[in-house]
């Protein structure tokens, strides 16, 4: 569990706190969605939870610990996706990238956390291709499956996929989805509609504090929350409440179309 108490944060030479009395927690298990106008401090919590940016004041627990009494343990349960993968990538060969941080274990350990890594994003068969060759989507994979080769219980992505194509997008939300199922715990910074759509709950933040919280089977309802933030409503939530104006109330899941479309066959 991640709990975050009372976080106050000032950037170097600013006059105000860009994090001002932040308070949220997430379960083991969920995907949390975190949403706010730009300058908001949304990829300062990233940082901040990832311990990249160190705490000034407040607490910040990961499995009841206080991450300010011990960094190095905090980052071995903790990795961090950042939005342009180009800026990530240190090495040209793939197995070469994922690799690099576990050069301290065992041959046969690191052929493993690589291998199972790249499965999980769907690149097992480009192991040993150059990060150049792909894709920028691919390439966000490579620095997901980074990540995952070092066993992380929870994983940051930071606007993940907002320099993606629209194929690439979908590709990392099946990935997010699968690593759901595995148990892992997800906090999405975002302000794409679909990446909320992927969200047990969605947290939003303004000057510096939570200010509301849209739980998955609210979003329906609460849909008007989302443009007041300049996020656009989904289309599948745009269909939901027209049928639901109409006497038609459907639950579904997972937000697709395809389970939407489903859910009217039942009926029909």
């Amino acid at each position: 569990m991640i709990k975050v108490e009372d976080v106050l944060y000032k950037y170097k030479g600013s006059n105000y706190n860009v994090l001002n009395g932040l308070n949220f927690s997430v379960k083991d298990g969920e995907i949390i969605a975190i949403i706010g106008k730009n300058g908001s401090g949304k990829s300062t919590i990233g940082k901040l939870i990832a311990g990249i940016t160190k705490l000034k004041q407040g607490k910040i627990f990961i499995d009841d610990i206080d991450i300010s009494k011990n960094y190095k343990l905090i980052q071995d349960k903790i990795g961090i996706v950042f939005q342009n993968p180009e800026n990530q990538i240190i090495f040209n060969n793939i197995y070469d990238e994922l690799s690099f941080s576990l050069k301290n274990l065992e041959k046969e350990e690191i052929e493993k956390r690589v291998n199972q890594a790249l499965e999980k994003v769907e690149m097992i068969d480009l192991k040993n291709h150059d990060l150049y060759t792909l894709s920028l989507g691919q390439k966000q994979r490579i620095m997901i499956a980074e990540v995952l080769a070092k066993n992380p219980k929870y994983i940051v992505l930071d606007e993940p996929t907002t320099m993606i194509d629209s194929q690439g997008k979908e590709k990392i939300y099946n990935i997010i989805q699968n690593l759901k199922k595995q148990g892992y715990t997800i906090i999405c910074i975002t302000n794409l509609a679909d990446e909320i759509l992927l969200a047990d709950r969605t947290l939003i933040l303004s000057e510096g504090k939570i200010i509301n919280e849209i739980k998955k089977e609210e979003l329906v309802e609460k849909a008007y929350i989302l443009e007041e933030y300049g996020i656009k409503e989904p289309t599948i939530l745009k269909i939901l409440t027209k049928l639901k104006e109409v006497g038609i109330k459907i639950e579904i899941k997972e937000f697709s179309i395809e389970e939407l479309v489903n859910q009217l066959k039942r009926r029909i």
